[in-house]
């Protein structure tokens, strides 16, 4: 019987020739918001693994709306020709197609790269002034942001879509929407961070809205021939935070406005006991799925091929994101295929002598 993990799927207009997301990760290497030679070396690594679909790190819709100095965006015509460059360079050598993780950080922006230390920017370190929707800090470590208020959630709303527009002049396939992790979208969405009393406050419903007004924005300049998706927190891992039935209500609203699949991961909101431990985001995603009725990804330390592929065969979930898996194992979908009997995907032919073939 052939194997669900290499089969193929449809998100939005495309086809996925197997059910392996490169989930986003940050690499803190662009300077002013625009991709350096390091996303040459990362891309091209990520184009030749045989895996469906690659999405690229979370990238800011503004500059104030990035993790850090280092991270990605695509507000500017500088940025977008930046990643034009890298784009053009790396394209012809790989099928796969190639998606973008759009996002703000909110009260989580204007921080340190990991390596240099984290936490929030300080003096000296040009800072920037962060939002959110109400005036709480993250931590002790990182200022405490303005609430949003009318005018500056305009402003937010449209430069998601500009960026989305800058998406499809660069002829990337998907956009997700980054909801999840404790950034702004998903700020709102949690009662942790979200204390608002107007429309945007209180209620699920409410805390949903301005994601979803976010949602409707992209989706009206973002085509049906192309797939796009949000990521979100299917638990802050807090009794005070998002639940499970919130996440998969606000999951069946996305696809009742168009959205083509949801990434569930969770936590990022505030610290939290996590039971790390392979699969443990899964639950989550097998519920939003089985609520929502939606094509949903799981992540969160699946490692094993035999694990993966019983999740999909299972139906907890429709495809499977790798992020720290496929750093440690760029050719992690190559001995996946041999441990499920299938043949290596999208195997350049200048690597074909030492691609590995499953045993007769």
């Amino acid at each position: 019987m052939a194997s669900k993990l290499f089969s193929p799927l449809k998100l939005g207009g495309f086809e996925l020739a197997n059910r392996i997301v490169i989930a986003p990760m940050c690499q803190y290497s662009a300077v002013d918001g625009s991709a350096s030679d390091w996303h040459i070396v990362h891309f091209s690594n990520m184009l030749q693994s045989g895996a469906g679909v690659f999405i690229l790190e979370a990238t800011g819709v503004e500059a104030a709306g990035r993790i850090s100095h280092g991270c990605l965006g695509l507000y500017s015509d500088a940025n977008e020709e930046a990643l034009a460059r890298v784009l053009k360079i790396v394209r012809p050598y790989s099928k796969m197609p190639i998606g973008i993780q759009l996002g703000h950080a909110g009260r989580k922006a204007s921080t340190q790269i990991p390596w240099l230390g984290g936490g929030g920017l300080k003096a000296g370190q040009n800072p920037w002034p962060t939002v959110a929707p109400s005036a709480i800090a993250f931590d002790e470590n990182h200022d405490t942001p303005s609430a949003m208020g009318d005018a500056e959630m305009a402003r937010v709303k449209q430069a998601f879509a500009d960026a989305a527009k800058r998406a499809l002049r660069l002829g990337l396939d998907l956009i997700e929407l980054h909801g999840a992790h404790g950034y702004l979208l998903c700020q709102f969405l949690s009662p942790i961070v979200n204390k608002r009393t107007d429309r945007y406050g209180g209620s699920a419903a409410n805390r949903a809205r301005f994601p979803l007004e976010v949602f409707d924005a992209v989706r009206a300049v973002w085509p049906r021939e192309k797939a796009l998706g949000v990521r979100l927190n299917g638990t802050d891992w807090r009794e005070d935070g998002i639940t499970i039935d919130e996440a998969a209500d606000f999951a069946a609203e996305l696809a009742k406005r168009g959205s083509d699949f949801v990434h569930v991961t969770s936590g990022g909101n505030g610290a939290a006991n996590i039971p790390l431990g392979a699969g443990y985001q899964v639950p989550l995603a097998e519920k939003v799925r089985d609520r929502a009725k939606i094509p949903t990804i799981a992540v969160g330390m699946i490692t094993d091929p035999a694990h993966a592929e019983s999740i999909l065969a299972e139906g907890k979930a429709d495809a499977i994101g790798l992020a720290r898996g496929i750093l440690n194992d760029p050719r992690w979908p190559w001995h996946a295929a041999v441990a499920l009997g299938e043949n290596p995907p999208g195997v350049s032919p200048q690597y074909l002598r030492g691609a590995p073939r499953p045993k007769a």
